[in-house]
């Protein structure tokens, strides 16, 4: 941005901050022995999965000083995602993880409106180009701090944070009903295919089979069997892009969304394929985390293309949602930092008669066309917000004269 409207200043980041602290070491766990453990990948989704989230032990006075509050901004400053940011919003008691970094703002600075500047690509943009190409990037506090930020007056600021949490808020209130939808799908996956409460299971015989009793005419498979499996391959970054050329290329779980991945990257070498369809399952830690591929793609080491044989797709996703529904850990509890093309291909799982699993796609069909419009829609109120960002915190869009609810008030 060249220039601003009068009364608007370029103020480094820092100068807004009150608080800039690195985050707290430790060792995360599924067992909830202390607060919410916040890392990276917890942030690079488009919102926080806080259910998904681990927790950690710490000592109550270490807890106070990292303990997040409402309104804490926390950027990432290692790794692939170095420069993505989440503002807290409603959250459990949490602390953050030493590889982010806290930003909170002083008095008299919204920060909401200092938080939707910092998730947005524009802020991406910089850090990128401040940390040069290393092979595993990383910046410290005083670059993640530097951007030059953009300060209208403080009622600007709340006007135009209040037009752009409005678009959140109708994404959470969609997230919230996707949830919903995904949970009926996936209880009935548990009561057909776990509990064996099919539709006329009361006049099917139990046999013994390796893992258990099952219904009669039922077979223990391996993944293998039933599916087609891609396991991806990496090509040199010499033939990737970011203006379009060729095909989308993903790497892991990076770009994931709720349903569909995120495409930043090209690439021009087509090895490893996914088709439009195909189930996106993550084999690098963290291991078991599962999008669909709403186009053909290449795919990198991180990922595996999975599609069923015989058609029964959401069959195959709910399947491997149930053996993968704590992250990096299979079925029993056994915990996976990678897992290979034997591994994949020897997941065993209970497969029905044909007739039974056609019902189960013809149910869940309906539920799944839901959480992809859901998906599609929020997909397209965050381009409109995103595309609103830029023009509203140059001054572009004067918002000073209108009349709008800011809500909360300067943080």
């Amino acid at each position: 941005m060249a220039s601003l409207p009068q009364n608007w200043n370029f103020v480094p980041l820092k100068e807004l901050c009150q608080i800039i602290q690195y985050g707290y070491t430790a060792s995360a766990s599924k067992e909830p022995i202390g607060p919410k453990f916040l890392r990276i990948t917890d942030i690079v989704p488009n919102h926080i999965d806080w259910g998904g989230v681990p927790f950690c032990k710490i000592e109550p006075n270490k807890e106070q000083k990292y303990l997040l509050s409402e309104g804490d901004i926390v950027v990432a400053r290692t790794g692939a995602t170095t420069g993505f940011a989440k503002r807290i919003g409603n959250h459990p008691p949490a602390v953050f993880a030493s590889y982010l970094v806290r930003l909170r703002v002083k008095e008299g600075v919204d920060s909401r409106y200092v938080g939707h500047v910092i998730e947005s690509d524009e802020y991406k943009r910089f850090i990128k180009t401040h940390i040069g190409g290393a092979a595993q990037p990383n910046a410290n506090a005083q670059v993640l701090t530097s951007f030059p930020m953009p300060v209208p007056p403080v009622g600007v600021q709340q006007k135009i944070a209040a037009i752009l949490s409005a678009y959140d808020d109708l994404i959470e209130n969609n997230l919230r009903r996707i949830k919903i939808l995904e949970e009926m799908a996936q209880n009935l996956y548990r009561e057909w295919f776990v509990k064996f409460r099919f539709p006329g299971h009361a006049k099917v015989h139990m046999v013994d089979s390796p893992l258990g009793k099952i219904p009669e005419g039922w077979d223990v498979r391996r993944l293998s069997d039933v599916c087609n499996l891609v396991m991806g391959q990496s090509p040199k970054s010499e033939f990737y892009n970011e203006e379009g050329k060729s095909l989308p290329f993903h790497q892991g779980v990076t770009d994931f969304g709720n349903r569909f991945p995120k495409t930043r990257l090209y690439c021009s070498v087509k090895s490893r394929l996914a088709a439009a369809g195909d189930i996106l399952f993550s084999v690098r830690a963290p291991v078991g985390r599962i999008n669909i591929a709403p186009t053909e793609m290449v795919i990198g080491r991180g990922l595996s293309a999975i599609r069923h044989s015989a058609g029964f797709q959401w069959f195959a996703f709910h399947l491997l949602k149930e053996k993968f529904k704590e992250e990096d850990s299979m079925g029993g509890g056994t915990i996976f930092k990678a897992v290979t093309k034997v591994d994949m291909q020897g997941i065993e799982f209970l497969s029905a008669d044909n007739e039974t699993h056609q019902r189960f796609e013809e149910i869940v069909l309906p539920v799944e066309s839901q959480v992809e419009n859901l998906t599609i829609k929020n997909s397209n109120l965050r381009q409109t917000r995103d595309l609103l960002l830029p023009k509203l915190i140059s001054g572009e869009l004067d918002v000073s004269e209108l009349e709008i609810n800011t809500g909360k008030k300067a943080a």
